[in-house]
């Protein structure tokens, strides 16, 4: 019976889990074509970039969460699988334009033009042409990065720990020093952008006016990047998942237990390498082109630190993490980037309060977080009143001494302010937003957290007045 419930769980929360992702698809759908892209161009760039990034992420958690491998090589991978969609789809009359300075390209092929022309040309037979091109390009800018993640794993993956980071860094680096190198430019297009290949925006459908009827370009990315992270998922729920987690756990352990170590990390490398791929193309179609400077190694340090902000080990805590970051450095504190001024004293003085209450509340919490530490004397909590003080002593003196211009709003600071948010939010999430844990455990969390606030612990109270009558009799 217990293995029949669990199973009938599983299977509910995977309905309601595909519900979800149905819903939220449905949402994207109506958002896009509700607001003006033209208006809200900085919400959809925050969508869409999230929705690449969130698959990265997974890819990545997948490695270092789930494998125990830490590889600091994504920004790599993704170049090659952006450069890979994009050599292979850019159309041939464009390509002499493209390759301008090279005077032309070494490849003449697009693989999106072959499946329209062989589904049609134009009309519906071109258009599930082009689709499926695009499909096909992607999975083939997938299996380039998995490729050269199967070349180097085989020495690299030897190294454990930091030497694997190192190795993995240096990697990345050289692959877009190569990419760069003028003997490749008929291929790469040396240190010039690819352009002019099919990007998000070639999803919306248009009229025969070439007016467009509907949009699905953030559809799109988020169809894609979704459909990668479910087959993620479903690798992680796997018995090679199973294995992962093992050798992470315990790799003297998981090796007596008869798993191939050698084999299941090479696998878990791979794996991520293609999906990181795909995410680079993606990449290279919300950005409407690609060159090799973008994929620098603070591209990989970004995609590192939505994982642990997730949790390492959770792809819910990855994905979700990945548009919060984008939404808060793209979008929500745009406003601190430009100078402002009071409407009036009474706002002025709202803002002096807020700022004291917001440092008051932040002593208090460390004070707590010390205590909870097991910190007793004043001695040893006194340490965490220093950030509130300061706080409040700027606040009194500019409270005495300011005037009606808002403080510190200025180009840059938005960044000064998204760095403050993510160390309180690892200050006080030591193991991330999700830890280790998924989104329908986490909501059900919250779910019976406010039942029980609802209800003001009645049930508990009940359930332990029931024990004492069983114990009584």
């Amino acid at each position: 019976m217990p293995a029949v419930t669990l199973e009938k769980k599983s299977k509910k929360g995977s309905v309601i889990t595909f519900l979800g992702v149905l819903i939220v698809l449905a949402l994207t759908i109506l958002l896009e074509n509700t607001l003006d892209p033209n208006k809200n161009i900085i919400v959809f760039t925050a969508l869409k970039k999230g929705a690449v990034y969130a698959l990265v992420a997974a890819s990545m958690n997948l490695l270092n969460g789930f494998t125990g491998l830490f590889s600091l090589g994504q920004a790599g991978f993704m170049l090659l699988g952006g450069y890979a969609y994009a050599i292979l789809t850019i159309p041939a009359a464009s390509r002499d334009s493209v390759y301008y300075i090279f005077d032309g390209s070494a490849i003449n092929f697009s693989i999106t033009e072959f499946m329209q022309n062989l589904l049609g040309g134009g009309g519906v037979g071109g258009a599930i042409g082009f689709v499926i091109g695009v499909i096909i390009a992607l999975i083939c800018a997938g299996l380039v990065a998995a490729f050269f993640a199967w070349l180097i794993g085989l020495p690299v993956l030897k190294l454990k720990s930091d030497y694997l980071a190192i190795a993995t860094l240096g990697f990345a680096e050289i692959i877009r020093a190569i990419f760069q190198w003028e003997p490749l430019g008929k291929i790469t297009n040396g240190a010039n952008a690819l352009k002019s290949f099919p990007t998000l925006s070639n999803f919306n459908i248009t009229n025969a006016d070439g007016q467009v009827v509907l949009r699905l370009s953030t559809f799109a990315a988020f169809a894609i990047a979704g459909l990668c992270i479910w087959l993620i998922v479903l690798l992680i729920n796997s018995s090679y998942g199973r294995a992962f987690k093992a050798i992470r756990e315990d790799e003297v352990a998981a090796e007596a237990m008869g798993i191939n170590l050698a084999k299941h990390k090479r696998m878990s490398f791979v794996v991520s390498s293609f999906f990181a791929g795909i995410g680079g193309a993606l990449l290279a179609m919300f950005m409407n082109q690609v060159q090799a400077k973008t994929f620098t190694s603070t591209m990989t340090y970004e995609i590192l630190l939505i994982v642990v902000l997730g949790g390492i080990g959770s792809i819910s805590g990855s994905t979700i993490a990945a548009f919060l970051y984008m939404a808060c450095s793209e979008w929500w504190l745009r406003f601190l980037d430009v100078p402002a001024t009071f409407s009036s004293t009474g706002s002025r003085w709202t803002f002096i309060v807020v700022i004291a209450v917001l440092a008051v509340a932040l002593t208090a919490l460390l004070i707590y977080r010390r205590k909870k530490s097991g910190a007793k004397k004043f001695s040893e909590l006194w340490t965490a009143c220093i950030v509130g003080v300061i706080v409040l002593a700027w606040d009194v003196y500019y409270a005495i001494t300011g005037g009606m211009q808002v403080p510190f709003l200025n180009s840059g600071f938005r960044m000064v302010v998204f760095s403050v948010i993510i160390m309180v939010v690892v200050l006080f999430f030591r193991k991330g937003l999700f830890g280790d844990k998924e989104l329908p455990y986490i909501a059900k969390r919250i779910a019976a957290f406010f039942k029980r606030l609802l209800t003001g612990g009645k049930k508990t109270v009940a359930k332990a007045n029931g024990k004492e009558g069983g114990a009584n009799e």
